[in-house]
């Protein structure tokens, strides 16, 4: 299938094994291109990986995965640290090759970045060449709830995750002029899938099932020696990413099934919340995601990945 985007992908690989689920089910499907992925990091003393590597830990991981899968796509290294504050980035390799890939003149392909953390390198990129900001569309998923679009968060004081991870960042992202397309935390809690799914629909069907369902074996097992409930589901809440990119409208080529609104982009507080901004560039807030089509089609994929 000829591609209809060019999705390049930036994860926290080392944290929540959600971020492998994406990433199978990306490299899967064949309307889109990925030219490479990125391994980011997480919050310092993140207990997903408590290490100063953690963006070489997640692009090992990430390169694991895809020599699993049997696909050459490159993967680079993201920073190993926050940007030091809105005017500073902290170069490498992966905000060198964003700026490479948005600034190519060879394609006309829509270039999204599938975001699934926090977003130091893509920061950093806008930072060191703006001339990008205009040349590609960031699809987030991050960011708490927006007043009036959603409903209460069970603990409404707390950061979300991704933004903890670089608020600064997220700050440069908001400010600039870069086409943003955002799932937040009451829009990505919507992608659960239940244990009893992940047993019937991916962990029968090759190496790759096997490793994917393991992964949710783990969290489960230290829920357990914690004297925890882990309950019967768990969210896959970077999998938006590939339902925006991947699986679009065959008219009018959209993902359409899913649900959105256009605001102004808001201010970004250190503290992490929105502070309303009428002149700000206009960004999407989706509300609702079309989890059938979604998990359905990752279900289908890996199942006959599997066969190959």
């Amino acid at each position: 299938m000829r591609a209809r985007a060019r999705v390049i992908i930036d994860n926290d690989f080392s944290g929540d094994p959600d971020d492998l689920f994406q990433l199978a089910h990306h490299v899967l499907s064949t309307s889109v291109e990925i030219p490479f992925v990125i391994g980011s990091h997480l919050s310092p003393g993140d207990p997903w990986d408590p290490s100063t590597t953690q963006a070489d830990n997640a692009a090992r991981i990430a390169r694991d995965l895809l020599d699993l899968i049997g696909s050459d796509i490159p993967v680079v290294t993201g920073s190993n640290v926050r940007i030091p504050d809105m005017a500073t980035p902290a170069p490498s390799a992966a905000s060198a090759a964003i700026i490479r890939e948005a600034l190519r003149d060879d394609t006309d392909t829509q270039l999204f970045i599938a975001l699934g953390a926090g977003m130091t390198d893509l920061a950093s990129a806008l930072l060191i060449d703006p001339r990008i900001a205009h040349r590609i569309t960031a699809l987030w998923i991050g960011g708490p709830e927006h007043p009036g679009m959603s409903l209460p968060f069970p603990a409404p004081t707390q950061i979300e995750y991704n933004l903890n991870i670089d608020v600064p960042a997220a700050q440069v992202v908001f400010d600039s002029a870069v086409t943003l397309w955002q799932v937040p935390r009451d829009t990505y809690r919507q992608a659960l899938v239940s244990l009893a799914e992940l047993d019937a629909r991916v962990r029968p069907h090759g190496k790759l099932g096997q490793m994917l369902a393991a992964s949710i074996d783990g969290i489960r097992a230290r829920f357990e020696d914690h004297g925890k409930s882990f309950g019967e589901t768990y969210c896959l809440g970077d999998q938006p990413l590939v339902l925006l990119t991947a699986l679009h409208s065959t008219f009018e080529a959209d993902p359409s099934s899913s649900t959105y609104v256009t605001i102004p982009k808001p201010r970004l507080t250190p503290e992490g919340w929105y502070e309303p901004r009428e002149n700000g560039h206009p960004m999407r807030v989706y509300t609702r995601i079309d989890t059938r089509l979604m998990f359905e089609d990752m279900y289908f994929k890996i199942a006959k990945a599997a066969e190959a």
